[in-house]
């Protein structure tokens, strides 16, 4: 009976050599024993099994296989599980976790030529959020977002605002520096906007901070961010004036957000005559939210 039964065994082991590399199966298993199945006339009488013992044989190409075939993971908090806003020690351990996650990111070549990732910063329990394109070569240096000249002056429209940096929440889509140049990384004014395939390997991180934050207005500053995060977008000029829902694609969001379209800080430090309309945004904004403008 033992013997019949190995014998079936090595007839099972002579048709999956017959689908595998043998020299793969040989280095793992026993090899001698796997060539006298092999050529289906064993040599030497193969042993009985002791009662009660199993054989394990790994076989190293289904392993990698296995591997290959596993999504990369990213290790982000399920922000939507619960349905509910979280808190603010939730909020910070969330972000917290999700900022590490950003920082070990080579989902795209921008992982491979940044010097600092640049998550985001600002009170995790901010009512409004500003949302860039992506940092540029002070950021990439810092690791913060918005602290060259188009930050300096996105501090004096949040001040405008009647509030702080401290008291909003910044990041921007695209989590490292996109560069025009990136063999040299020394250069100024070598920054572009993120391109599409950024975009999306970056769009989950972004999503999740706002989730996370859950604040009750989004400002996208300039087209890029305004079209990846409205839906049916057009031009920025098509999108300003007016408050859109806002409506993720990979989490849901525990309450209603609304997000409204304007100028990049750095569009407005090329164009100044721009100013005039970007305060025109903001002021709607600031009507929702019931702030007045700081006396001067």
């Amino acid at each position: 009976m033992a013997n019949d039964s190995l014998r079936r065994l090595a007839v099972e082991f002579k048709n999956f050599l017959a689908a595998q590399d043998e020299d793969e199966f040989i280095s793992a298993a026993a090899p001698s024993r796997a060539a006298a199945v092999a050529s289906g006339a064993p040599k030497e009488p193969l042993p009985r099994m002791p009662e009660g013992e199993t054989l394990t044989v790994e076989f190293p190409r289904a392993q990698q296989a296995a591997a290959a075939v596993q999504p990369e993971p990213v290790s982000v908090t399920d922000v939507s599980a619960s349905g509910n806003v979280m808190n603010t020690a939730q909020k910070t351990a969330a972000l917290a976790e999700l900022a590490e996650t950003i920082k070990n990111c080579t989902r795209c070549p921008l992982g491979s030529t940044r010097i600092h990732a640049v998550p985001g910063e600002g009170n995790v329990d901010a009512e409004l959020m500003f949302v860039g394109e992506g940092p540029g070569y002070d950021e990439d240096r810092q690791g913060r977002p918005f602290v060259g000249r188009a930050g300096q002056l996105l501090d004096k429209m949040i001040a405008a605002m009647g509030l702080s940096r401290e008291q909003v929440f910044i990041a921007n889509i695209a989590k490292c520096h996109p560069m025009t140049d990136p063999l040299h990384p020394e250069k100024h004014g070598n920054d572009r906007a993120p391109n599409a395939g950024e975009i999306a390997c970056c769009r989950k991180y972004i999503e999740q901070q706002i989730a996370i934050v859950c604040p009750k207005y989004v400002v996208a500053l300039g087209g890029v961010s305004a079209k990846a995060l409205i839906a049916d977008a057009k031009s920025l000029g098509a999108l300003r004036g007016k408050f859109y829902d806002l409506h993720l694609d990979s989490v849901t969001l525990p309450r209603p957000v609304q997000i409204i379209a304007t100028f990049h800080p750095a569009a407005l430090l090329r164009n100044p005559g721009w100013k005039k309309d970007a305060w025109i945004d903001l002021q709607m904004v600031m009507a929702k939210l019931g702030l007045k403008a700081p006396h001067k």
